[in-house]
């Protein structure tokens, strides 16, 4: 059983920057999984903000992400992560990480595709 744990977030002034860990505990290893990173903003749908393949050969961004966050991985230490740069007041959000069924991947993140979650971290973007 694969467990999910954030953390990284915080209160931030608009245009600074934010770095979000996911660790998997469990077995299989992280590397099996692709992950994504949801948002859920307050009166808002929780959305897709990144994807990351298991293999790490292919990602999906949200538009409204796009050029301002990364998404990486390091499998050797279990970890997938969210750089978050230029942020602005409507990033405020609780961030999730996520992981599907092993070895899947899609070309957008379904939110009902996905099996395990984390708590949540939040992010404030904030003057």
């Amino acid at each position: 059983q694969l467990q999910l744990v954030e953390s990284g977030g915080g209160v931030v002034q608009p245009g600074g920057s934010l770095r979000l860990s996911c660790k998997g505990y469990g077995y299989p290893p992280l590397e099996y999984y692709s992950i994504a990173w949801f948002r859920h903003a307050p009166g808002k749908a929780r959305v897709a903000v990144s994807c990351v393949s298991s293999t790490d050969r292919d990602t999906y961004y949200a538009d409204s992400v796009r050029g301002r966050f990364t998404i990486s991985r390091d499998d050797a230490n279990n970890s997938v992560y969210l750089q978050m740069n230029s942020l602005e007041p409507d990033d405020t959000a609780v961030y999730y990480c996520a992981a599907p069924r092993p070895h899947w991947y899609s070309d957008y993140p379904w939110e009902g595709d996905f099996e395990y979650w984390g708590q949540g971290t939040q992010v404030t973007v904030s003057s």
